[in-house]
């Protein structure tokens, strides 16, 4: 599967969440798993939206013949766009599946990785962070994935409340981090915790 993260600073929200309606045409497309996103708590008028492909084939399919007639009621209404795509590498939680109708808060993590520290981090992300992010309750699911480049990884999790997403934050983050040896396997990481928009959900 496919993951695709895209964030922007939006200049023109109504225009935006107008044309971010507008992506409901994707259901019709071949290879298409869900996508959702959402605002930015931490920066102001910053957007996030993740999108789920069966395979990379689907994606640059969908790219080469849809895409641009969809993203017309866009253009002009954010700066900054970036674009990442990951490959799942498994699930955080079991059973994940690209849905966002049951779920009131995104976190994202994404984590630059030094070479040389691929494996270890790959094995504490499974056996360490993974087990303890699943055992939060509140906790709905979340996907690992990586990179093409091989050395950058997205931890996305879905969360049905703030309270706590919270919690595990204060009372976990610190403790795994020294347990994992998180500093060094890691040579940059951002996060942010985005709250949900419905209408953009597809």
């Amino acid at each position: 599967m496919l993951v695709k993260w895209m964030r922007c600073t939006v200049v023109d929200r109504p225009g935006f969440e107008r044309g971010q309606r507008k992506w409901a045409g994707l259901l019709g497309e071949p290879g298409f798993r869900g996508q959702g996103g959402g605002w930015s708590r931490a920066r102001e008028g910053v957007a996030h939206v993740f999108g789920f492909w069966e395979s990379r084939a689907f994606y640059d399919s969908f790219m080469a013949r849809s895409h641009d007639r969809l993203h017309a009621a866009q253009v002009g209404t954010y700066k900054d766009l970036q674009v990442r795509l990951f490959e799942y590498r498994f699930d955080v939680k079991t059973g994940f599946r690209p849905v966002f109708t049951d779920a009131d808060l995104l976190r994202v993590a994404h984590s630059q990785v030094r070479h040389d520290r691929i494996e270890h981090y790959t094995a504490m992300q499974e056996k360490v962070w993974n087990p303890a992010m699943a055992g939060s309750p509140g906790m709905l699911r979340g996907v690992f994935a990586q990179a093409q480049t091989e050395d950058e990884f997205l931890v996305l999790s879905m969360w049905d409340s703030t309270a706590e997403h919270g919690k595990y934050r204060e009372e976990r983050m610190e403790r795994l981090a020294f347990r994992t040896q998180f500093g060094a396997d890691v040579s940059k990481v951002a996060g942010d915790v985005i709250d949900l928009e419905p209408s953009w959900t597809v």
